[in-house]
């Protein structure tokens, strides 16, 4: 069984939503493994991540790692 979960960030503007989803774009398939993955998508300035895992565990990594990469990525855009 896979497991899924959606996270969904809303931003005050696409620009803002554009600039964390350019920031966390390098990590889309690079930090996925045979137990997680995730797909990311935007509309206007909504930004929403779809982590499927096989177990949770899985899922609970998963979940943990795309939320503070999300994090750093609103805090790094902040200081602009």
């Amino acid at each position: 069984m896979v497991h899924e979960a959606v996270l969904s960030f809303q931003y005050d503007s696409p620009e803002q939503a554009a600039r964390v989803a350019d920031a966390i774009d390098p990590e889309l398939g690079e930090i996925d493994d045979d137990r997680s993955g995730v797909r990311a998508d935007r509309d206007g300035s909504a930004l929403e991540l779809t982590v499927e895992a096989e177990d949770l565990v899985a899922m609970r990594a998963a979940i943990n790692t795309w939320c503070s990469l999300v994090d750093v990525a609103e805090r790094a855009g902040a200081t602009e």
